[in-house]
């Protein structure tokens, strides 16, 4: 039961950091990033392909880069183990390059919407997504592929049957940092800029804001947040595999947390996280045992996709607000006004 609420703790952090950084590009700003998938794999880049050759360089290992990878992981994990300072700077360094490449990602990306919006903008980050999963997937070289590749344990240091609390610990101080951030940043005049974009882009423009500004900003922070994400989940599993950061587990499921929570809602978001990793978690233990249960005429593994799936149809056609609905923004004088005239 322990190890249970450890996986669902860790995991909620993981998709909580993932859906709020998604929440910000579509639940504020109306951007349909079907791509969310690309901003987490760009954390996992920046471990298994820049971290790991910075390590072969210093160690001066030869071969090919999937056996240079591994020992050169194991080395660097024999020193993390005598030297936390190490294990931790290597963290803080990996999370400094996500954060920059997921930005430099996010606003790449987002250059085609110059002439779309809506469906045909999320069918392009969509499409883009896929091109750079399938050229990572494919090339061996690059990050090992459909191989993987190991990465040093940056909490080599912790023992063993502590460690993975300890990662559980990382992650949720770092969900904590994105949401308080996040909750700072948008409760500015960049939110209800987002928010305006959102419902009426043609009105931002009759006030002078520059749209395509914009928008690169907006998904630049926000694939810079997910990649954290890619970075924690690649550490906590030691090794990067490509197959890992699918469309699926990194995009559609978001999708899913922000509408189930309450987009443009934070609190909404977070509680939307919690639900589904509790409902994930427990759907991934007891599965065979509701297949024999229900007598279900399909095997136990796409138990999870049907049902996910089913619940998002419910919230689209029942409770599109969410489970929190959006509240409406109270500024300073809005307040002020408010309480001369309850």
């Amino acid at each position: 039961m322990v190890e249970l609420i450890t996986l669902i703790l860790f995991f909620f952090a993981l998709y909580t950091i993932v859906s709020l950084s998604l929440n910000l590009e579509f639940g504020y700003g109306g951007i349909p990033n079907f791509g969310k998938a690309l901003s987490v794999l760009t954390g996992a880049l920046v471990v298994g392909g820049i971290l790991n050759r910075l390590l072969i360089w210093y160690f001066g290992i030869e071969g090919d880069f999937i056996s240079a990878s591994s020992l050169a992981a194991y080395k660097m994990t024999e020193i993390i183990s005598q030297n936390p300072l190490i294990g931790l700077g290597i963290f803080l360094f990996c999370v400094t390059m996500a954060v920059v490449a997921g930005a430099i990602a996010g606003a790449l990306s987002i250059l085609p919407s110059a002439k779309l919006k809506g469906d045909y903008l999320g069918v392009t980050l969509l499409a883009i997504s896929e091109v750079v999963y399938l050229i990572l997937f494919y090339n061996t070289e690059i990050v090992g592929g459909y191989y993987g590749v190991s990465v040093p344990d940056i909490l080599a240091f912790v023992p063993g049957e502590y460690r993975v609390y300890a990662y559980t610990v990382l992650a949720l101080i770092s969900a904590l940092l994105v949401y308080l951030f996040l909750e700072r940043l948008l409760n500015s005049p960049y939110g209800r800029i987002l928010r305006g974009h959102r419902e009426n882009e043609d009105l931002i423009k009759a006030f002078g804001r520059d749209v395509m500004k914009l928008r690169v900003k907006t998904m630049a922070l926000g694939s810079a947040i997910a990649a954290i994400a890619g970075v924690i989940f690649v550490f906590y599993s030691s090794s990067v595999v490509v197959n890992a950061f699918n469309r699926v587990e990194w995009t559609f499921y978001p999708f899913l947390i922000v509408l189930l929570g309450g987009k443009g809602n934070n609190k909404g978001v977070v509680l939307g996280a919690f639900i589904f990793v509790l409902l994930k978690m427990l759907i991934d233990f007891y599965k065979f045992d509701i297949k024999y249960l229900l007598h279900l005429p399909f095997e136990a593994v796409w138990l999870q996709y049907i049902v996910f799936g089913i619940l998002a149809l419910l919230i689209l056609c029942y409770k599109p607000e969410g489970i929190l609905k959006e509240e409406p923004i109270y500024t300073p004088p809005i307040k002020s006004r408010l309480k001369t005239n309850p």
